[in-house]
């Protein structure tokens, strides 16, 4: 029996960085583990509702045969759903020592307001 190439192809693996969200005091931090990816190797962008990540992680192998190996290398992407009370315009991002950090401001109409007591 003949193998089909949809058997036989190699199947494409995307690294799948860790990731932490924390919510306070109006905005939402993003922290991704991206160890050894470059500025230059990152793409960050909202489409419609969605905050997308996308990047490729490089991978400098040694001479040899790996014994043991848990880094993975490739591209990668990070989706995002946004609800309504993230402001668009107000993203930031920072990479540093392979951490992006990126912290989205909440619309000023979604915060929680004190009410005074007359």
């Amino acid at each position: 029996m003949e193998a089909t190439k949809s058997l036989t192809a190699p199947k494409r693996r995307f690294v799948n960085p860790a990731c932490s969200i924390c919510e306070d005091e109006g905005k939402v931090t993003v922290t991704v583990e991206l160890p050894g990816v470059r500025k230059e190797d990152l793409e960050i962008k909202i489409e419609g509702n969605e905050l997308v990540i996308l990047g490729k992680r490089s991978d400098s192998a040694p001479e040899g045969t790996y014994l043991l190996r848990e880094r993975r290398s490739g591209d990668f992407r990070k989706t995002f759903t946004l609800d309504d009370s993230i402001d668009h315009e107000g993203v930031d991002g920072k990479l540093s020592d392979g951490i992006l950090t990126l912290t989205l401001k909440v619309k000023e109409a979604a915060l929680p307001r004190k009410i005074a007591i007359r």
